[in-house]
């Protein structure tokens, strides 16, 4: 993510996003662009934005890909997660920005997923609503979901392989990693000089 320089008020921000060609995420004043995703990056959210979008049909919740904001802590932050669905009546009155997503989906790729782990998983847990937080492999078939348990902590549960399944309570849907991994070709794993990492 590239920094735009002068500091922006979340209104300025908004009015900015509204005539980008680029889209950009906000924090505490200043506005990053973003940067484009890979072809895997891209299938993964699409298969799981489509399962959802079937069973979530009829139910009042809703499920949005990666050009609806979520809007944190009263605006001093704004995301654009992979895929978030919300079943809040008053986010359906917000036509640029959510701001009770119940579930909240990324796919990693290697420039942010340092970020998405750490600033922004702290960032996002600020959403009173958010439930569930999910961490997508564009590598191999590998998921990392933390749920909120009923004392507030976050619990991670790790599957991998293409075997296994993701199970989204929040939401009441199961979808295995042969459907949500279906037609990636994967991104090639880091290298470091020269050397795969992790094979």
């Amino acid at each position: 993510m590239i920094a735009a320089p002068q500091f922006l008020s979340p209104d300025d921000y908004l009015d900015l996003e509204a005539q980008s060609d680029i889209r950009h995420e906000y924090w505490d004043g200043q506005a990053y662009a973003m940067a484009g995703g890979t072809d895997a990056h891209n299938t993964i959210a699409g298969n799981l934005f489509a399962e959802l979008r079937s069973h979530l049909r009829g139910t009042g919740c809703r499920v949005f890909m990666s050009d609806m904001k979520v809007r944190i802590n009263q605006g001093t932050k704004f995301f654009y997660p992979d895929l978030m669905v919300t079943c809040d009546s008053g986010d359906r009155n917000q036509k640029l920005y959510k701001s009770a997503p119940c579930l909240i989906v990324e796919v990693l790729s290697d420039s942010t997923e340092a970020f998405d782990r750490g600033r922004k998983f702290a960032a996002y847990r600020q959403l009173d609503r958010l439930q569930e937080y999910v961490l997508i492999s564009a590598h191999q078939p590998q998921v990392d979901l933390f749920r909120r348990s009923e004392t507030g902590q976050w619990v991670l549960q790790s599957d991998e392989g293409i075997d296994a399944a993701l199970v989204l309570e929040t939401v009441g849907y199961r979808i295995g990693f042969d459907r949500l991994y279906e037609d990636v070709v994967f991104d090639e794993l880091p290298t470091e000089s020269g050397v795969e990492q992790g094979v």
